[in-house]
């Protein structure tokens, strides 16, 4: 699968602009603040439904006009037919999702089908930023092969609003119905229990494809990443009933799957205090490598990859290795970001490689 052409409408700095992209290798030089980046959030868009820099679609609208549009041609590999995906935004209005003109009931049915992998400066918040971010982008990965995992996923979060609401409104009014809150906690249990069963064995499945596509780039190196619940410790069900006291003072659900978190680590000790950029940022980049090649051997197909000014504090040596990864037959069409026109033509000097240079 590759987006052969795509055309932004009112979309974030552009007005109106169609491109045309080549099946491997894409890249997209320019200064800074003139729209590369831009320009691979919208493919995002079309692969996940949402921008992957800021989840507030109205934001995406051009200043001073009422919508925005972005319409992509796909093409299935061995066919000769295209797949068109359009993703449109009017101001106060819902987000609307079609394929070949067929809007999608809901957007969640959209995710996997055309699947992608972001690889960005701002993946420096999966380290330091809280463990919310870093649960989003498990789910985001997981999402993609798995869609009773979303479903699950929507259901789940649906649930803990509710129950934080009544035990609120308990809490305000000074007063307990114990069975209406236990047909939500039942639920909660249920569903919470699926979804930490499918991240253990996500993970447990994941890091040998992780461990290995690190020690191409940096052999030295020992990686891992822990996965950490609050169901690692018990049943679901017996962390609510002993955590009722605390839920009910706070107001809130204090246990549960939307408090895990996931610990990276290199050479035992955590990235976050002990490595340096050029460590953390090639940590990010084998991570979305790993799911790249997850994702393909889950689903059959080669996802987009989209690398997103991804040379800055890497050295020159793990710059060629990443190079000479993704321009191999283990992956599909990329799409790749810089400033320097120069530096891009000569890392892909002699490579034989179907590059489609776009200078906006």
């Amino acid at each position: 699968m590759f987006l052969q052409k795509i055309q932004l409408v009112n979309f974030k700095n552009y007005e109106d602009i169609t491109c045309h992209f080549s099946p491997k290798v894409n890249c997209i030089t320019g200064l800074n603040g003139i729209g590369k980046t831009n320009l691979l959030d919208a493919i995002h868009y079309l692969s996940m439904t949402k921008g992957y820099f800021n989840h507030a679609d109205q934001l995406s609208i051009r200043h001073g006009e009422d919508f925005f549009a972005i319409h992509g041609d796909f093409v299935q590999e061995n066919t000769d037919g295209t797949t068109k995906i359009s993703c449109i935004q009017q101001r106060e209005k819902r987000k609307i999702l079609k394929v070949n003109q067929k809007e999608y009931d809901r957007l969640s049915e959209h995710i996997g089908n055309y699947p992608s992998v972001m690889i960005s400066p701002y993946d420096t918040d999966y380290i330091n930023g809280i463990s919310d971010v870093r649960r989003r982008y498990f789910d985001s990965a997981i999402s993609q092969f798995d869609k009773i995992y979303l479903d699950n996923l929507i259901n789940y979060n649906k649930i803990v609003s509710h129950r934080n609401a009544l035990l609120k409104y308990f809490n305000e009014k000074q007063t307990f119905n114990e069975h209406e809150l236990s047909i939500w906690t039942e639920r909660m249990a249920d569903l919470g229990t699926k979804i930490f069963q499918v991240r253990k064995r996500f993970l447990e499945d994941f890091l040998p494809v992780f461990n290995q596509l690190f020690s191409l780039i940096s052999p030295e190196e020992q990686v891992s990443i822990e996965y950490k619940s609050h169901l690692q410790e018990n049943d679901f069900a017996v962390l609510l009933k002993t955590a009722f006291q605390r839920d009910y003072a706070a107001q809130y659900s204090t246990v549960g799957v939307h408090k895990d978190d996931f610990l990276f680590t290199m050479n035992d000790y955590p990235i976050k205090r002990f490595c340096s950029q050029g460590q953390q940022k090639t940590f990010l980049i084998v991570l979305k490598l790993a799911q790249y090649k997850y994702i393909k051997q889950l689903k059959n197909q080669n996802p987009i990859l989209l690398l997103d000014d991804v040379f800055d504090k890497l050295d020159e040596n793990r710059v060629n290795q990443l190079i000479s990864l993704v321009i191999s037959n283990d992956y599909g069409q990329v799409f790749i970001t810089d400033t320097h026109k120069e530096r891009i033509e000569a890392l892909f000097n002699g490579k034989n490689v179907g590059l489609n240079l776009i200078e906006i």
